[in-house]
């Protein structure tokens, strides 16, 4: 391989460099993943920048996702005898010194839910060893290394684009720390492939890549402010639904290991009644806390017992509840634990055959149009049903910006019909199913929830 003429390296004197999706050039790449995929964040840099020093406190922080880490550095091609005999002739910051077809086959594999076996890469003899490791499933996959961001497949799988930027000399001094210190290399040879292939291949394939970050770190891993930015950058975007973009009022609260851990205790069909129940009030109490803190509030203070003052905020004391007979009726424990003495309501909606929907009962507080609505039924499906109930609180005089509607799960329909109806009020859910099936059941859903909840079912 060549060598390259040298280049002038840069550093960015900003914190960090976050581009705005809505300036950039579209690309789809950037969106976030189905709730199947994971998120891909690739994080790339010259040689000792700090990329692992990002990469573990990206994974050490976001321990509520099952966080894969992955180093181009596995995809080495291995050396041939021939090539081995010259090995310090071989030039392993170049392009070609990675089978990217294989690594871009991997990702590929990954974003599809597919296993995967990771290559393992032995240094000392340049070839892979049969030991892979194999990775089933991931919420985030993180593809850490020199030209990550070299190649315009690997680029349009990623979800973040990180660039670790650091100063030549620091790098320098970092790596002869790594290689002559900690592992023994000859000084003169350390530097001899730093000057013949390191620092010419960062001029020419490394840098330019820097172009195509979402995110830009200077001063490396010691970026703690960068760093975090990153990371609060990263929940926002797996908190985020597609939907959530396209309706600002629709809000899904933060999943975490608990969350989805009692979501598939309740979506087992051998879950025990006791179970169900049990489980569904824990995410039921949940939602509600997350509804509530949609309410209006104002400023207040108060004298704690120390003496001391304390400023707090006071929430909206008029709201009242309406539960959508009979499955909304498991949300009104927990929301009468949160609100103390709270008025519940009551909406019966039932099929009639063709004629769609219908209005069967309702009770509703009769001063219901100068109150806060909190809206229960958990599971929206076609969103047939909340339509008309929405719409009979509309009647009663409750302005729309005031109606909060509260649900375990929600399908994309239900919540298009709804959002697209009535686009103030705010649409609370733990989680987004996928679908509706021909039977306009939530898929992958939860069954009949009222007959499971109320121990009904067969």
């Amino acid at each position: 391989m060549e060598k390259n003429k040298f280049a002038k390296e840069t550093t960015s004197p900003l914190i960090v460099n976050i581009k705005d999706e809505n300036t950039s050039q579209s690309n789809s790449s950037k969106d976030p993943p189905s709730p199947k995929q994971p998120f891909f964040i690739g994080v790339a840099g010259g040689t000792a920048s700090g990329k692992t020093t990002v990469c573990n406190m990206i994974n050490t922080q976001l321990h509520d996702h099952r966080v894969v880490l992955i180093s181009q550095d596995s995809f080495y091609h291995s050396l041939s005898e021939k090539m081995l005999q010259k090995v310090n002739e071989y030039n392993f910051d170049h392009p070609d010194a990675f089978d990217t077809k294989l690594l871009l086959s991997t990702m590929e594999k990954l974003k599809r839910g597919q296993p995967v076996d990771i290559p393992n890469y032995d240094f000392t003899t340049h070839k892979r060893i049969e030991s892979a490791r194999q990775i089933h499933h991931a919420d985030i996959v993180i593809l850490e290394g020199i030209l990550v961001l070299h190649d315009s497949g690997v680029r349009n799988i990623l979800n973040m684009k990180i660039f670790v930027d650091e100063d030549s000399d620091v790098r320098l001094a970092r790596r002869m720390q790594r290689l002559a210190i900690e592992r023994g290399r000859n000084i003169a040879n350390v530097l001899d492939q730093y000057s013949r292939f390191v620092k010419p291949s960062f001029e020419e394939f490394v840098l330019p890549t820097k172009k195509y970050a979402d995110i830009i770190i200077p001063s490396g891993g010691d970026n703690d402010v960068a760093k975090d930015l990153i990371v609060q950058n990263i929940r926002m975007k797996l908190g985020q639904h597609d939907l959530c973009k396209i309706y600002s009022n629709v809000f899904v609260i933060f999943s975490t290991f608990q969350i989805k851990g009692m979501h598939t205790l309740i979506r087992d069909v051998k879950a025990t009644k006791h179970d169900f129940a049990f489980y569904s009030d824990r995410l039921i109490r949940l939602v509600v806390e997350h509804g509530l803190g949609h309410l209006p509030f104002s400023e207040k203070q108060v004298i704690t017992p120390t003496g001391s003052v304390y400023s707090g905020v006071i929430f909206c004391s008029r709201l009242c509840g309406v539960s959508v007979i009979r499955s909304g009726e498991s949300m009104e424990n927990a929301l009468r634990a949160c609100c103390k003495g709270i008025k519940i309501g009551k909406i019966l909606i039932h099929g009639h055959g063709t004629n769609g929907r219908q209005l069967v009962y309702e009770k509703l507080p009769k001063d219901i149009a100068s109150r806060h609505v909190l809206l229960l039924d958990p599971v929206l499906a076609t969103g047939n049903s909340a339509v008309k109930a929405i719409s009979l609180l509309l009647k009663k005089g409750v302005p729309e910006s005031n109606i909060i509607f509260l649900n375990l799960v929600a399908a994309p329909q239900g919540i298009n019909a709804v959002c697209e109806r009535f686009p103030m009020i705010k649409l609370v859910t733990s989680e987004i199913d996928v679908s509706l099936n021909e039977s306009s059941h939530v898929i992958p859903g939860l069954g009949e929830f009222g007959d499971r909840y109320f121990a009904t079912d067969d």
